[in-house]
């Protein structure tokens, strides 16, 4: 267990916490141009900021401050212009470095400014960066950039903190027991056959890199040089589990998340490109308040969302199988000091060599081959 001073050093997101501070050095998706062509105008809040999402009618995408420099009215009511976004009160305009360009009935317009961030577009989806200037590269992994693919993109608010989601990902052993174990429970009471073996873990190890952590297993009935132990799959810190998709875990605030599951296959030799599919889903609970989770990923939605709005880590037992979770946890604190010492984080990337024409990182083998990786890839 640890104090409840820590715990908060690991989970706050507020612009003057250190975890928020260092969490501001990443670039996070908040949307996509899909979503915004249907809807050009949305309020946004990331990393405990409430902002104003918008499209112009040039198909220029800004962020910036909630609410209007003139009467504090929700810019979320704006209308896009060609220029920017009108104020629905009294016709501000704001651009899409949240500069005012037009105050009608007044004699001059004054030279007023809301907050703004900057947007990139990168695998149909919408990325802002929060931090201090200069900003990193967006880092260009390859399942956002990479050709011949077609996407999925799904959007789910959690009801509770990040990181009990990232604790998730560093641990091997709730696949066993969360996914195999209470699956069959589950699967059982419902009428339904097995999702899965229960294969027993025999080892686990972690190994850390430049854009994260390698997780390995070694489960019964497999042999030492099979590759979910020799090469396993990563986290991208400080955020991601890449395993054959992204799923992307952003701060919103301190109770809340947004799960971005972020799906690539390999389109069919001289198939037809699908347009991307997006989603946007509610997380399932049955007439007991609880989550119903009859797949994986809701069986992970149960563990994450189950531990309440932030874990009370004050009240945990960290034992042998949490060795992932301690080592992930010492990470973030090691990632917070780093920036409090002006320096930039684990994964922050600046050389354009190394971005270009993307980031490929590997995985193990089933899933390296289904999604038509490179099997040299590391």
């Amino acid at each position: 267990m640890i104090t409840a001073e820590l715990n908060q050093r690991l989970t706050q997101t507020g612009a003057d916490t250190p975890a928020g501070k260092m969490l501001r050095m990443y670039w996070f998706p908040v949307s996509t141009r899909l979503d915004l062509e249907k809807e050009p105008v949305q309020p946004v809040r990331l990393l405990g900021e409430d902002l104003t999402l918008f499209m112009n009618l040039k198909g220029e995408i800004g962020l910036i401050g909630e609410r209007c420099a003139h009467r504090a009215i929700s810019l979320a009511y704006g209308i896009p212009q060609e220029n920017g976004l009108r104020c629905a009160y009294h016709g501000w305009t704001y651009n899409t470095e949240g500069r005012v360009i037009d105050m009608p009935f007044e004699p001059a317009c004054l030279p007023l400014k809301v907050k703004s961030y900057p947007v990139q577009e990168m695998g149909g989806l919408v990325w802002t960066y929060l931090g201090p200037q200069p900003a990193p590269l967006l880092p260009r992994f390859h399942g956002y950039i990479k050709d011949k693919f077609d996407r999925t993109i799904s959007f789910k608010m959690l009801p509770c903190n990040w990181v009990q989601c990232m604790d998730n990902s560093m641990d091997p052993v709730h696949f066993e027991f969360l996914h195999a174990h209470y699956g069959k429970y589950y699967n059982e009471r419902h009428g339904k056959p097995a999702p899965m073996n229960l294969a027993h873990h025999l080892k686990i190890d972690f190994d850390v890199f430049e854009y994260g952590i390698f997780k390995r297993r070694l489960l019964e009935g497999e042999a030492e040089d099979c590759d979910d132990w020799t090469r396993g799959h990563p986290v991208l810190f400080p955020n991601v589990l890449f395993v054959g998709n992204y799923q992307i875990r952003v701060p919103v605030d301190d109770t809340h998340t947004l799960h971005i599951l972020y799906s690539f296959r390999k389109r069919p030799e001289g198939a037809e490109p699908k347009p991307n599919q997006v989603s946007h889903d509610a997380v399932m609970y049955n007439q007991l308040g609880i989550v119903d989770a009859p797949a994986v990923i809701m069986q992970d939605e149960m563990g994450w969302i189950g531990q309440g709005p932030i874990s009370d880590r004050t009240q945990e037992h960290l034992a042998t199988s949490d060795k992932g979770v301690i080592l992930y946890h010492n990470l973030i604190l090691e990632n917070i000091a780093k920036v409090e010492r002006g320096e930039d984080p684990m994964g922050v990337v600046r050389d354009p060599a190394k971005n270009e024409p993307y980031i490929e990182i590997g995985i193990e083998g089933a899933a390296r081959v289904s999604f038509g990786l490179n099997a040299q890839a590391r």
